[in-house]
Formats: structure tokens, C-alpha cells, sequence
């Protein structure tokens, strides 16, 4: 979250993406900081997954991140 306020104080669109496992944390930091910052969330989790499955994820979350950092 620090790193999506710091890129947005300069102007630089932002989105995080993350698994559905951080769903709350991600709003609770966003809360303490004062942020609505724009995000991505793919199913979790991420660690057991194949090379060909992570690409599955990434072209599945690519249009809603694309939608995220670009205001639509």
C-alpha cells in the first residue's frame, strides 16, 4: 500500500493486485492510510500454483487491471 500511495502522490496511476486471501487486510491497510487505492484480487493461493496456471491467472486478472490503473 505504501508503494500505490507513493506512485499516486507523484501522478503515476497505481493497482495492486493480490490473492482473495488479503481481501481484509488490504482494506484494513488502505483504512489506516487513508487510501482508496485501486486493486486486483486473483484466487488464492499463489505459491502452489504451475508456471502454466500463474499465466492462466495473470491473463484472466490482465483486462481488470488494465480497467484499474487506467480509470475504467
Amino acid at each position: 500500500m505504501h508503494d500505490i500511495a507513493a506512485l499516486e502522490e507523484r501522478g503515476i496511476p497505481a493497482v495492486f493486485v493480490a490473492s482473495t486471501e488479503f481481501v481484509e487486510a488490504a482494506a484494513a491497510q488502505a483504512r489506516a492510510l487513508g487510501l482508496d487505492p485501486a486493486g486486483v484480487f486473483v484466487p488464492h493461493p499463489i505459491q502452489d500454483r504451475t508456471d502454466d496456471e500463474l499465466r492462466a491467472l495473470a491473463d484472466a486478472a490482465v483486462d481488470a487491471v488494465v480497467a484499474a490503473v487506467s480509470g475504467g
